[in-house]
């Protein structure tokens, strides 16, 4: 966790604050955000737990967050924020599809959401437009929403994956990525014995007998998702 002293002394620039689990992954972004003449990075952390009590200390403009954080993750960290009536806008930049997340992150308070794929300039347009009050989804999946508003939840109903935390989703996404068990554990720096615990609630949610309908489910579920963007 560490806190950046602010450098100017002229016009103020927008403060952000960085919370993602991997240092070098939050040095590149400092490096890419303090090069705006408008926006400074105040402060980085790499858990929620570091980061709720300096974000209620500094009172940034904008955070960026993670989904995946050790040990938690970065939607409940913006609940918390919401919850607290804190009024910090939230912008998620995750590894995590898009077409699979950003409606989650959305409903738990977010303001935007963007792929670490994405280019770096997508990134800056993001934080302006979330700093000016708006939402900041790709023009593709910000047609996807529409497309399902106007439809209903229909898909994601009947996948019966609305029953899932995020952490199980998380899970989910992984298996029918082709992710075993131990490399699971591995990328959420979770133990194998709490990926197994979460293996078992997904087959008991989803009504699934086995490891292999589990695996083909979450196959096909990914195929279906990532696809219905067009």
């Amino acid at each position: 966790m560490a806190a950046h002293k602010k450098k100017s002394a002229g016009k103020a620039k927008r403060q952000v604050y960085l919370v993602d689990d991997h240092p070098i992954v939050r040095q590149g972004l400092i490096k890419l955000i303090e090069q705006e003449d408008a926006l400074e990075v105040c402060g980085e952390a790499g858990s929620v737990g570091e980061a709720l009590g300096e974000i209620r200390k500094l009172g940034p403009d904008i955070v960026l967050v993670d989904i995946s954080l050790e040990n938690s993750n970065g939607l409940e960290l913006i609940k918390t924020i919401d919850d607290l009536g804190l009024k910090i806008p939230t912008l998620v930049l995750s590894m995590h599809d898009e077409s699979l997340y950003a409606e989650h992150a959305l409903k738990s308070g977010a303001s935007g959401y963007v792929m670490k794929q994405a280019a770096s300039n997508t990134l800056i347009q993001a934080i302006e437009k979330v700093l000016d009050g708006e939402i900041y989804v790709s023009k593709t999946m910000s047609s996807q929403m529409l497309k399902m508003a106007f439809r209903g939840t229909g898909e994601k109903q009947r996948s019966g994956t609305e029953a899932l935390s995020l952490r199980e989703l998380e899970v989910f996404e992984l298996i029918g990525r082709g992710n075993s068990t131990r490399e699971i554990a591995e990328q959420l720096s979770l133990s194998v014995k709490t990926i197994e615990t979460y293996r078992a609630n997904i087959k008991d949610k989803l009504q699934l007998r086995s490891g292999t309908e589990l695996m083909q489910k979450a196959i096909h579920w990914v195929e279906n998702e990532s696809h219905n963007i067009t």
